[in-house]
């Protein structure tokens, strides 16, 4: 079970992420991650990307096309993969193709968690992050649940910085998502509900099963 997981900052995507991580028994890896275990282990690839992104910018598609592959043949990686934050844009899009099909997989599934811009606002203006593990809470929460380390606010998630970043990846996003309508494999699923609800809407958009609520294209 392959499957490339979309959402705008807020949209819970990191959240929906550990169900069919758990389901299924497949690892949830994304660009950042990848990125970092490619520098910390010195190989060629991430003494490419490491100065790169030492002066703020973005790595090149061959690398980053590389540094996919050296992740996805990984043993853990047999039963499938969760892909998150990767491909960015077209072009990287048709060579993660090329990539899947040159080592004979396919991905069975985009899923995109659509939250309209005014929620997506509203979770992300005050939203807290543990500075240690990254994880997020909702305001008013003191303390990290899994360290105990307090939480702070990130300055790309104070209310003037958080409308660009919200419009410069749906800008982004539609066109990749556009290059896999093509083949059926979208499933747009409403962000807004319960955790527990929008679970059973990506298990039964991964299992084919779409509910009346959500589409696929």
């Amino acid at each position: 079970m392959n499957l490339l997981l979309y959402g705008a900052p807020g949209s819970g995507k990191g959240t929906q992420a550990n169900m069919p991580r758990s389901h299924f028994g497949i690892p949830h890896i994304a660009t950042g991650d990848m990125l970092r275990a490619e520098i910390a282990a010195q190989t060629d690839l991430g003494r490419q990307a490491q100065p790169i992104l030492a002066a703020g910018k973005y790595v090149s598609d061959d690398i980053m096309i590389g540094i996919v592959r050296n992740r996805v043949i990984q043993p853990d990686c047999v039963p499938g993969f969760i892909m998150d934050g990767f491909p960015r844009t077209v072009p990287q899009a048709a060579a993660l193709d090329d990539l899947m099909a040159a080592l004979g997989k396919r991905f069975d599934r985009v899923i995109y968690l659509k939250v309209p811009v005014d929620d997506l606002l509203h979770r992300l203006s005050g939203r807290l992050v543990c500075p240690t593990c990254q994880r997020t809470y909702p305001p008013g929460t003191a303390r990290c649940e899994a360290d105990g380390s307090a939480l702070i606010q990130r300055e790309d998630d104070r209310a003037q910085a958080v409308r660009p970043r919200i419009e410069i990846y749906l800008e982004k996003t539609v066109p990749i998502l556009d290059h896999y309508r093509g083949g059926g494999l979208v499933s747009e699923i409403d962000g807004r509900g319960t955790i527990e609800e929008i679970s059973r809407h990506v298990l039964a958009a991964v299992n084919g099963r779409m509910s009346k609520t959500q589409k696929t294209a």
